[in-house]
């Protein structure tokens, strides 16, 4: 007998005082290329679509 949820409460504390370091400093030639491969991958998963 498959499960129903109809709703899903999610709850989440955001700390501003952290600092990972993470995308803030992240250099201008390494956004390019996570852009890059991003777009890459959306433009394969449209190609595929279409092909369908």
């Amino acid at each position: 007998m498959p499960i129903e949820i109809k709703e899903l409460h999610i709850k989440i504390n955001v700390d501003d005082n952290q600092n990972n370091g993470g995308s803030a400093k992240m250099e201008h030639k390494e956004k390019e290329l996570l852009i890059a491969a991003c777009v890459e991958q959306v433009m394969e998963i449209l190609s595929k679509k279409e092909e369908r």
